[in-house]
């Protein structure tokens, strides 16, 4: 009996070390089916073989990381997928709704990708801002760069990136695919902009048009007078119901009556001034400008304005402008230095450009004035950070 006994106990004892060796080879097989098809779902080739990636396709055989001088080649998966394993996973994972919009179509028109191609962008670009553009960085790093070996711009952008602490994508969005309209996104950053301004509270005494806005002589006029540029600086006198009194102050050259600027001998519009508005203007103290030896004149005015196109906080505008010269301009150009060019220049950088950006007039407008108040040969004053 106990030799039977002992019988058993070595056939449980094997046929539990068979169970472990057999549990031992399905895992091992498992792992390797998952890793095998995890390698498989993130080739290029398996990327491209929806019908829905045609354009992306094409956009990214366009760029440098298709094809280049070095012969370095990034595949879909090293922009992507990032290497972390949660990560990996978390991003295999949310790749399920890819599958899902190429089974319903969602983007299988050329017309349809374009209407989503923002959001899908804006999807990637906050993914990367957020992990410090993380699959960027496995290729490049600052620390790795021979930064005097480098083109001139970039020999200028990259230590200005480095000091201010900004991510690869804050400045290379357009790297691998062409930039979709940011219409939308610059619209967006308005009405945030708009929001904003409604909550100013009615205790502030320094406000900034957060757009051109007409303004009017009297409370019974019925036309404007002129029109304020946006971010103009005006000093509140009274208020009256939804209507602000408010004196706006700046610099006029000589013999020109049409306009006046913010600063002296700087072509930073603030207020364009009709006919009436000429009248009524007051004229202070002169001074002869340095480098041109024109005279300008101390101008000021009082006008009346709608509250609600008023903010008391301007970095509030610097931030919607400094987004919308990150979704314009930074693809293209990196990170440029604010006070690499003087007021004025920066007229002429701006006017060069906008054809090339899908912003409007008005945003245009607001993005010169940005970049014109915080030129080389102004104050200094903080940067809204991208």
């Amino acid at each position: 009996m106990s030799n039977n006994y002992q019988h058993d106990g070595k056939r449980r004892r094997r046929g539990w070390l068979w169970l472990l060796l057999l549990g031992i080879i399905i895992g091992a097989a498992g792992l390797a089916g998952t890793a095998t098809v995890m390698h498989k779902t993130s080739s290029t080739e398996f990327c491209i073989s929806c019908h829905t990636m045609e354009q992306p396709l094409a956009e990214y055989q366009g760029s440098v990381h298709f094809q280049n001088t070095k012969g370095i080649r990034a595949e879909c998966s090293d922009c992507h997928v990032p290497h972390e394993p949660v990560d990996y996973l978390l991003t295999k994972i949310g790749a399920l709704k890819d599958v899902y919009g190429e089974m319903t179509g969602k983007i299988d028109t050329p017309e349809k990708f374009a209407a989503h191609k923002l959001a899908m962008a804006q999807s990637v670009w906050d993914d990367l801002k957020k992990n410090d553009s993380a699959t960027c960085r496995s290729c490049h790093n600052y620390n790795a760069m021979d930064i005097i070996a480098q083109t001139p711009e970039a020999r200028i952008q990259h230590p200005v990136a480095i000091k201010n602490g900004e991510t690869c994508i804050d400045c290379h969005k357009g790297v691998a695919h062409i930039l979709p309209d940011m219409s939308g996104l610059a619209a967006a950053g308005a009405s945030q902009l708009a929001s904003a301004a409604a909550k100013t509270p009615d205790t502030a005494t320094t406000l900034y048009t957060i757009g051109t806005e007409p303004f009017y002589l009297g409370t019974d006029d019925k036309h404007p007078a002129g029109n304020l540029m946006p971010s103009t600086e005006v000093k509140v006198d009274k208020r009256e119901g939804d209507r602000v009194l408010a004196t706006v102050s700046g610099w006029q050259q000589d013999g020109v009556t049409e306009v006046f600027y913010a600063a002296q001998g700087k072509r930073i519009l603030s207020v364009l001034l009709g006919e009436d508005a000429r009248k009524q203007l007051k004229t202070g103290a002169a001074a002869k400008d340095a480098e041109t030896g024109l005279t300008w004149h101390q101008v000021s005015l009082q006008v009346w304005l709608p509250k609600k196109q008023l903010i008391d906080d301007q970095q509030q505008i610097w931030h919607y402008a400094s987004d919308m010269m990150a979704a314009n301009c930074t693809g293209c150009h990196g990170l440029t230095e604010l006070k690499r060019f003087n007021a004025n220049q920066w007229i002429g950088v701006v006017k060069g450009m906008a054809p090339r950006t899908s912003m409007t007039e008005e945003q245009l407008r607001i993005l010169t004035q940005y970049v014109q108040k915080h030129a080389s040969d102004m104050p200094s004053q903080p940067a809204a950070a991208l």
